[in-house]
């Protein structure tokens, strides 16, 4: 009898755990904490198989992306379900496993600059978050930081190594988003495609017409990948054709202007890439941008590009939005000249550290200037200031911004360096089509700041990881060569 209990030892604990918590539950008024015996139960088994089968895990990340939803757990704190939940198991699982077998952690990833300059930027966070103004609210930033780096930048490195786990990984993202996209069309069809009929369209799979165009051009470009790679003769050959023609009228009407100018952006990217044009580009880029910031602090310049209050609207017509937006009429992007004119004052008053990360919103306020303000200054959707590069100069200093246009450019640099140097023509074509994202990514967020986001934020990271993978495809080759 003896031996009995003692190897049914869980069993008696777990209902002993049960026994409590439900006594518990009952006297507090909280059903709540009936999940408690469940977890106790069922976590083990889960982390056990989540170990044994992370490579299962990984693949249901991709296919959750274009999925997840937001979810409010409180007013200040939220989770994209489930692909997050899925980021931070993984996150967890590749830390045990190094813990355990530090030989897991690839030293190709541990030698290359991108992981380099991502530690610096890491360690630049962690000392932004001992100066944040909200110390809880950076941390949390720091900690989002590391549980999208690892599954997307470690993981592939492991699971993302041959022809085959590329395709299943370019599957397992369009056919979900195949699904968004269908969806939305037919549902917005009911609504004659109206401009103002979007938004009635994407729940619960984004937030927003701007987060559902820009993944779509994202995922657009690995569909073209697929196409550039499939012969003519085969039989999928036209439903490729299908899929980019539905995306594309699909992404024309999404109606964001972002994604419109970064499918511009990217079909640019091909001639410049194929070219050897990138640093080239690069530098034109980063003199224009002196040069404007220059010319808008110059003797107040910005001031020029003040709403007219009472003629700034939103329209709901797509013809009169165009209108409006090139006439600086336009309600978005008036509102977005009154927040960066706040962040622009914000950088210059903390410059080295910033606010901290996370804090925009929590700070802002005190900086605006009351001629750039709109009927939407409110901000009650507690929306950033809409400009990734910016937000990263006032939230982490200068240091901060600089550090990662370092890690941009150079993630630029390599996919051409790649491009032209791989021989195999399904790495190449892996390369350019990394160097497309890429730029779309950043074009987007000129006019947004999603890299924070779980839907672009993914893709980013990832692109850094098949940055690495093709480096390592690259080593290959030359020794096979050898």
């Amino acid at each position: 009898m003896l031996a009995a209990l003692q190897n049914n030892k869980q069993f008696w604990l777990a209902a002993l755990v049960f026994m409590v918590v439900s006594i518990v539950s009952t006297l507090l008024y909280q059903p709540l904490l009936m999940v408690i015996p469940f977890a106790f139960v069922l976590l083990p088994l889960v982390f056990k198989y989540a170990v044994n089968f992370t490579e299962h895990l990984f693949w249901l990340l991709f296919i959750t992306l274009p999925l997840s939803m937001e979810i409010n757990i409180t007013p200040t704190l939220g989770i994209d379900f489930p692909d997050e939940i899925l980021l931070m198991l993984l996150t967890a699982i590749c830390i045990v496993k190094i813990i355990h077998q530090p030989s897991f952690f690839p030293i190709a990833v541990l030698k290359h600059p991108l992981f380099l300059l991502i530690v610096f930027q890491l360690l630049w966070v962690l000392i932004c978050c001992i100066f944040s103004q909200d110390v809880w609210l950076s941390i949390k930033f720091f900690l989002a930081h590391i549980w999208y780096i690892i599954p997307f930048v470690l993981l592939p490195q492991y699971l993302l190594t041959t022809q085959t786990q590329f395709k299943r990984a370019a599957l397992y993202l369009l056919l979900p988003m195949g699904f968004v996209v269908i969806q939305c069309l037919v549902r917005h069809s009911l609504y004659g495609f109206s401009f103002e009929g979007i938004k009635q369209t994407l729940s619960p799979f984004f937030r927003n017409h701007v987060n559902y165009s820009a993944m779509l051009v994202c995922l657009l470009t690995i569909l073209w990948c697929i196409r550039q790679l499939t012969p003519t003769e085969n039989k999928y050959y036209k439903w490729i054709n299908r899929g980019l023609l539905i995306g594309l009228i699909a992404l024309f009407f999404a109606y964001s202007r972002g994604a419109w100018i970064a499918l511009l952006a990217g079909s640019i990217t091909i001639f410049i890439v194929k070219k050897k044009l990138m640093g080239k580009a690069i530098l034109v880029a980063v003199i224009s941008l002196l040069v404007g910031i220059g010319w808008l602090t110059t003797n107040n310049n910005y001031v020029r590009f003040a709403p007219d209050y009472q003629h700034t609207i939103f329209h709901n017509n797509l013809g009169e939005h165009l209108q409006s937006t090139t006439s600086l009429k336009d309600l978005s992007n008036a509102e977005r000249f009154y927040r960066w004119v706040a962040g622009a004052k914000m950088f210059a008053a903390k410059p080295i550290t910033g606010f901290g990360p996370n804090t925009f919103y929590n700070n802002y306020k005190n900086y605006t200037v009351d001629i750039f303000k709109t009927y939407v200054s409110n901000n009650p959707e507690h929306s950033s200031v809409h400009n990734y590069f910016l937000l990263m100069a006032l939230e982490q200093g200068f240091i901060g911004v600089v550090l990662f246009f370092i890690l941009l450019f150079s993630m630029l640099l390599y996919t051409q360096q790649l491009y032209h140097a791989l021989q195999n023509n399904f790495y190449k074509a892996i390369a350019l089509t990394t160097a497309i994202v890429i730029v779309m990514i950043a074009t987007i967020n000129c006019m947004s700041d999603m890299i924070e986001t779980d839907k672009i934020g993914s893709l980013f990271w990832l692109s850094i990881g098949v940055i690495m993978v093709l480096q390592n495809k690259l080593k290959e080759e030359k020794e096979s060569i050898a």
